[in-house]
């Protein structure tokens, strides 16, 4: 049980600190709110937890289908080509560089984000799926603590993003606060577009 443990937190933890969509937010919402990683993992384990639990009882062959990752491409492609609008725009006409984005609740943002992603719920389908079963084996109780030490992982990792997002911005001038915010527009929109040509090209090969 210790060694499954221990092989779990290895894997979600390489999972967090893949590069993607909630990195970006989490530095962006962190140069103005400390806690910024703390909530958006708040807000991401919203949707986390109740989906182990929809795993265990059969959503994981839900999340295998064409369709379901097709349609979660394209909505979550379509929120994070918004939400890169949003930035840019209140960046040019924001003197203070507080953007609209920076003053959004970073809970709904790990929702958003978690529902928007789809390799977040193929990970889920896949390697999750694996770690729940392994965990349910052990027994209830045991799936209850692998669930919180998965959850721990992103709470931990996203806390040091946006603990060191903070401590940057009080460093810099507000001139490379906007570059740096600039740049995780960019990586929200190139992402948008990479889940949007993702599900076309899938969309495309089922048709």
């Amino acid at each position: 049980m210790l060694l499954f443990l221990l092989g779990a937190f290895a894997i979600s933890f390489s999972g967090a600190m893949q590069p993607g969509p909630v990195t970006a937010t989490v530095i962006t919402m962190g140069a103005r709110n400390r806690y910024a990683g703390e909530l958006l993992a708040i807000g991401h384990g919203i949707i986390e937890f109740p989906l182990m639990v929809l795993i265990i009882l059969g959503m994981g062959r839900i999340l295998e289908l064409a369709a379901t990752q097709i349609i979660i491409g394209l909505a979550g492609g379509a929120i994070l080509l918004l939400m890169a609008a949003q930035m840019l725009i209140a960046l040019r006409s924001s003197k203070s560089g507080e953007t609209k984005v920076l003053r959004n609740n970073p809970v709904l943002a790990g929702i958003i984000l978690s529902v928007g992603n789809p390799y977040f719920l193929i990970w889920w389908a896949t390697v999750g799926l694996k770690l729940v079963i392994e965990a349910r084996g052990f027994g209830v109780w045991a799936f209850g603590l692998f669930a919180l030490v998965h959850w721990l992982t992103d709470f931990m990792w996203l806390s040091a993003l946006s603990l060191a997002s903070f401590k940057g911005s009080t460093l810099m001038s507000e001139r490379a606060q906007k570059r740096v915010l600039g740049v995780c527009a960019a990586v929200l929109f190139l992402f948008g577009v990479f889940f949007i040509c993702s599900a076309a090209w899938k969309w495309a090969g089922a048709g």
